[in-house]
Formats: structure tokens, sequence, C-alpha cells
């Protein structure tokens, strides 16, 4: 970069001061947060990160130097939302994944689940179909409940959390019933999709991207 594109001194000392005068923004809203939705933090958090990127960018033009932060490229993960201003219709896309970190607690589990079933119908169809297998324990925990039950318990199931993500897209008209069962993620359209949660230890946290006026997404830990 040549002298003459290089921010000036006072312009990084600028940037560093909006992060200063962001960070107390923040502050100040999770403080007086109404609620775990509360627009204000969103909109605090948002300024916070816009901030500190900009002080990151103007110190290593400045002085090759950078900043712990580490501010996640929301764009590289969603583009500009394409969808209907006002959708007629949402589907919500989810997916978790596990590691079978314990597949003996996981068969006893599943195989409690098919003694309960045995001795409630009188048939033994479900208990003999346990046995040893794995892949038949996986069917009958998936079959017995919720998978929101299963993320909650997932350890009691002998699992361990790898990454999750739900996306809520917009469509412009429900479909018809058993219209996309075939092939159900094959029209997932990440420009339709107006917010989307992920869970990784990849954050450490949990990050919410939401579409804001500019049909930009951002992002909320």
């Amino acid at each position: 970069m040549s002298d003459a594109a290089q921010p000036t001194a006072a312009e990084v000392r600028a940037a560093a001061e909006a992060v200063k005068a962001a960070l107390d923004r923040h502050l100040a809203a999770v403080e007086n947060r109404t609620g775990d939705d509360d627009p204000a933090v969103y909109a605090a958090f948002n300024d916070l990160a816009a901030a500190a990127e900009a002080y990151d960018e103007r110190l290593y033009d400045r002085y090759d130097e950078v900043t712990p932060f580490e501010i996640p490229g929301v764009e590289d993960s969603l583009p500009p939302y394409a969808g209907p201003e006002q959708p007629n219709a949402l589907s919500v896309l989810i997916r978790r994944d596990y590691a079978v970190a314990d597949a003996q607690r996981l068969l006893a589990q599943a195989q409690h689940i098919a003694d309960a079933e045995r001795d409630d119908e009188g048939e033994a169809g479900a208990s003999a179909a346990v046995g040893s297998s794995v892949h038949a324990a996986i069917g009958v925990l998936f079959g017995e409940y919720e998978p929101d039950e299963i993320a909650s318990r997932h350890k009691e199931f002998g699992l361990e959390e790898g990454d999750s993500t739900l996306w809520v897209a917009a469509a412009d008209e429900l479909p018809e019933a058993g219209e996309w069962l075939a092939t159900p993620f094959d029209q997932a359209d990440p420009s339709r999709v107006i917010c989307r949660f992920d869970v990784s230890a990849v954050f450490d946290e949990d990050e919410l991207y939401e579409e804001d006026s500019t049909g930009r997404s951002h992002e909320h830990p």
C-alpha cells in the first residue's frame, strides 16, 4: 500500500476512540436489556463489530499491526437477501451433527425404549431389533424423541454435539403436501434466508444472523 493511501495517525486514533464508545454503548444496552431478543442489544453488537473491524483495518494499514479481535465474516456465510419483503410462507431447515461418543450407552438407552414398548404392546419385535446394532439403536432413539429433546439430552444418549445450524428461509407459497419430501434440502437457497442460528466450537458461543433493512445479514452472539 502506498503512503498516500495509508490512514493518518489521527484516523487510527479516531477509530480506536470509536471502539471505546461502541464498547460503552454495548455494555449499556446489555445492562438495560428488556429480554433475550432486545433489538437495542443487537444494534449495539453490530455497531461494536463494525467499529472493531474498522479499527483493525486502519491499525494494520498504518502500523502493520493487528488486534486480538476476530470479527466473523458474515458476508462469507450468507449472500444478500433476495427473497420477498413480506413472505407468504417459511421453510425451516435444521442440521445437527453428533458423534457416537459412547456406543454402549446409546445401545442401553435404545434397549430401554424398546423394552418399554414391548411391555406396553406385548411384542418383542422392537427389542429384538436393537440387539448390538448401533444403526438400529439410532433409529429407535430418533423414533421415540423429538430432535430438540435429543439435542438437550445428547450426553444421556451417548452422543457428542458437533456443529448445528438452523435456517429460516422465505417462500412464496406453501408447497403442496409431499411435494419436496423426496429431496427436502435440494431447494435450500441462502439468498432467501431471513435469519440463521449457528452453534459451533469455532465461535465458542451461539451466532445469530439477522437481516437488516438493507438486506444484509448481521450476527449476534
